[in-house]
Formats: C-alpha cells, structure tokens, sequence
C-alpha cells in the first residue's frame, strides 16, 4: 500500500464547549490518521482558551498529535503547546519564536502570496499556509489561492505546505496532486453527517487514495 502524500491538519470549530467537544475530538483522533490539531478560538477570553487547552491538549497528547494554538504564542508557551500559527495580521514571526522557544512549531498564513510564502520560510517557519482555495463555510475567503501556487511551491522549497480553505473529499484530490503537505479541514470533519469520526474517514481515505494514483502514475511514466 503507497503512503500517503499529504496529511489531515485538523482545525476546530471556531466556537466550541471545551468539555462538551472532548468526546468528538477524542473520536476524531482515534478514527484516523491526524497530522496536526489546531484550536482555532474567536472572540473569547484568555481564561477560555486556557481552560479549553487544559481540556483538549490531553486528549491531543494521548494521540501523539502536535497541539497547535492558533494567533496566542505568549499562550501557547505558557499551557505547553506544541506549537503557534500566526496570521500576517498577528504577531510577528521573530516576536513570536522568541515567546515560544525554539523547538516549537510556528506556521504562517500566507494566502496566495508568493512573495510572504518565501518570506515566512526564510525566517524560519516551520509550515506556510495557503488558501483559500474553496469556499470556506467557516471564514470569509478574501484571498483565493490556486493550485498552481502549491506545484510552485513544492519544486521550490523544502518547508512543508499546508492547503486550507472549503477542503471536502471531492475537491481534495486536485490539492494532494498539486503536493499539498497538509489539506486544513474544519467542516467536512466536524459537520459531517454521519459524525466527525466519519468525516476523518472520508479525508484519509481520500488522501490515500489520490497518492496512490499519483505514485502509480509515476512508475508508469
């Protein structure tokens, strides 16, 4: 069996019940293979977000999968994450390693800029993230990627990529031929109809399936 190209990076719901989501996030991560978790609250206090962490990094620890915070490294450092994503509107790169340390994950927003894409990686972030490339339920997509900007990168560049943005099962195979590292999802997990175990499921095995066919591809060639 191939392995697979790219990997689920799971992100949560914006507004969530910490103690209420601990069982569909333990179900989650036990349906699947999951490269990265990132708690993605809006609009809530620091106290909720430390409580959230208290409730979720367990769960995220027993699963060996990296606990990413997003838009807080100064949190992030303080509840022992794994790791920080910035927006360009955040805090900066260098401010944010020096608040969370040098072994700790920070991935960038980049859009669809090429030009802020090699800028994170020269700094030295861990991941970039591009995107939106569907229409995301979730969060209003001002910047539109394609997919070109994935097949440049990876002739380019070593630092992982990650796609973000309206990621289902069906448009998903277009973004792991392109090398997408990671494929960011929120709704085709946690508002999949049959649970959100299912919707890990359906992205994986959508996953293996689109990098099997570009390996048999390869070898044919």
């Amino acid at each position: 069996m191939s392995e697979p190209i790219s990997r689920l990076y799971l992100i949560t719901p914006q507004v969530i019940s910490p103690k209420t989501f601990q069982y569909p996030l333990s179900t989650a991560l036990d349906a699947g293979d999951v490269g990265a978790l990132q708690l993605r609250l809006k609009d809530v206090g620091d106290d909720e977000i430390r409580r959230a962490i208290d409730l979720l990094l367990p769960i995220s620890k027993a699963y060996k999968v990296p606990f990413i915070l997003n838009d807080r490294p100064d949190i992030a450092r303080e509840m022992g994450c794994d790791g920080v994503h910035i927006g360009q509107q955040d805090t900066c790169y260098q401010d944010a390693r020096a608040l969370i340390g040098k072994e700790a994950i920070i991935g960038i927003t980049c859009h669809n800029s090429r030009h802020l894409a090699m800028e994170a990686a020269e700094k030295g972030a861990d991941y970039v993230a591009f995107g939106a490339f569907f229409q995301s339920a979730n969060k209003c997509t001002k910047f539109r990627a394609s997919v070109s900007i994935l097949q440049w990168w990876q002739e380019l560049m070593l630092t992982p990529c990650v796609a973000i943005g309206g990621i289902t099962p069906e448009n998903g195979p277009s973004l792991v031929s392109a090398g997408a590292d990671f494929l960011a999802v929120i709704d085709a997990v946690w508002s999949h109809q049959k649970g959100p175990a299912e919707g890990v499921k359906a992205i994986n095995s959508m996953i293996l399936a689109s990098s099997s066919r570009i390996i048999a591809s390869k070898e044919t060639n």
